[in-house]
């Protein structure tokens, strides 16, 4: 296994911590590595070397600042074996997901945000008649985006690399300097990313990244007076969290929180298309997704042959060795968070479900493994089918008529990825814009990377993703004038 080192980046230099933390391998349970564990008098350095390092990225011309985001995804790639063999053992995903998901799609993201965008967008010239305000005249302006000055990046464990290139890329893009926080699971392979940074040419103090698993630290990044914004993929309980302390010093926030996706199908659906696209709650991450569809809401006509199918899916599919070319699921991220997600399933069991796949584990010596569960019988008033479990579990449920499918779906705290499933594609639009949802995926999970990404509810507050993460790592500046 590659040797990370026990360091900090702090204003371009590579900084020990006092001391680390050991990072385990959730499929063999042993330890992948050693991270540092940086302190908040770390986390306060890391601050104000973004702040003193951001006026002069932002004064880079934008084509300068994007030739070196280019360089960054270049180094990512140089680095790819060694990336690709410390995410895989510290996420424990599988190496297909590794391969296609993992490592490349970090570096297309910087190579995305490497595209120069015109920062001005002028507006219609306005006649305004003269008041006790100004003399009347032809107004001209301009809306320019703006950096919004020193952004605190904090990652989620399932992608970590990828899920932090897509917050630090556009930042760097809009002329903003970061502190990078990498999910305290899986740290190694951010803090390898980063030497991407050096190797691009990044100026000194620009990217800053520290690792800790200490909530102070974490703590003392969000409420840094240095920070002027907070960009967070995690639990909502966490992004509550960082919207009250945020709160206080008026920080913009980016908050994409839990999911808890409501897959409506409906009589007219094509079952095979249902099964490939629902099943990918088992063979994607091990359900280790906010996007996942695991309400299953199905129209009572259908209901007993997409369930029967599901579930003679489920005995197909390999648990075991993330490492294997046969594997489909891996193991889950730590031991803690197989016993949450085994909880929720005892407690569905206990309110009436039935399990038809899967509820109990799977027969390996060692590793953080859960089968494939779908759940039948289902309600929404159970907890599985309210709280977001993030686990291999689908929870089966059926309905009568297109008004109770939508009040199922909408009848959750998230509001994250909604899908309807139907051979009628008016109804499945018409169905779309009543879901309380900040996406909705009609007959597909596939995503369109253009789209704004973000979510209703407490499912986030903010929008990224294509050119609006240009948008939501900027201040939005009106410029006018008279002549």
């Amino acid at each position: 296994m590659t040797e990370v080192e026990q360091h900090n980046l702090i204003g371009g230099e590579w900084v020990a911590a006092a001391d680390g933390y050991e990072v385990v391998n959730p499929a063999t349970e042993a330890p992948v590595g050693s991270a540092p564990n940086a302190t908040p008098d770390d986390a306060a350095a890391a601050c104000a070397a973004a702040r003193a390092a951001q006026k002069a990225w932002a004064a880079v011309p934008m084509a300068e600042r994007c030739a070196l985001l280019a360089k960054v995804a270049d180094a990512i790639d140089a680095r790819r074996d060694e990336l690709v063999e410390v995410t895989q053992a510290e996420t424990g995903a599988t190496m297909r997901v590794t391969k296609t998901m993992q490592v490349p799609q970090a570096s297309a993201r910087f190579r995305y945000y490497s595209r120069p965008v015109d920062p001005h967008v002028p507006l219609p010239p306005a006649v305004m008649p003269s008041t006790p305000l100004a003399p009347g005249g032809i107004v001209g302006g301009v809306q320019h985006r703006a950096p919004v000055g020193v952004v605190a990046c904090l990652g989620a464990y399932n992608f970590p690399i990828t899920n932090l290139a897509g917050k630090i890329a556009p930042a760097l893009a809009m002329g903003n300097a970061v502190v990078v926080k990498p999910p305290v699971q899986d740290p190694l392979g951010t803090l390898l990313m980063a030497r991407a940074f050096e190797e691009a040419g990044i100026p000194p103090g620009v990217v800053n990244v520290v690792a800790s698993d200490s909530v102070d630290t974490a703590e003392a990044i969000t409420t840094s007076p240095d920070v002027d914004m907070v960009s967070f993929t995690g639990s909502t309980a966490v992004g509550c969290r960082i919207a009250e302390v945020a709160g206080r010093q008026m920080k913009r926030l980016l908050l994409e929180l839990g999911g808890k996706g409501a897959a409506i199908v409906f009589d007219d659906a094509d079952v095979k298309t249902v099964i490939g696209n629902v099943s990918s709650t088992w063979t994607f991450h091990s359900g280790q997704i906010c996007t996942s569809p695991t309400r299953l809401i199905v129209q009572k006509g259908l209901y007993d042959e997409v369930v029967a199918k599901l579930a003679g899916m489920a005995g197909h599919l390999k648990v075991g060795d993330p490492r294997e070319r046969d594997t489909v699921l891996g193991p889950v991220i730590s031991g803690a968070h197989r016993e949450r997600v085994e909880g929720y399933v005892a407690s569905a069991l206990d309110e009436g479900a039935t399990a038809v796949a899967g509820g109990d584990r799977p027969d390996l010596d060692v590793g953080y493994y859960v089968k494939p569960t779908l759940l039948a019988d289902g309600h929404n008033d159970m907890k599985a089918a309210r709280e977001e479990i993030f686990g291999p579990v689908i929870v089966a449920m059926a309905f009568e008529d297109e008004d109770e499918a939508i009040a199922i779906a909408n009848d959750s705290p998230y509001g994250l990825y909604s899908y309807v499933f139907t051979g009628d594609s008016g109804r499945g639009m018409a169905v779309a814009e009543r879901l309380e949802s900040g996406t909705v995926g009609i007959n597909t999970l596939q995503r369109n990377h253009e789209a704004a990404f973000g979510g209703f509810k407490y499912s986030g507050v903010g929008r990224d993703g294509g050119e609006w993460g240009l948008h939501a790592y900027s201040e939005l500046q009106s410029i006018t004038w008279s002549g």
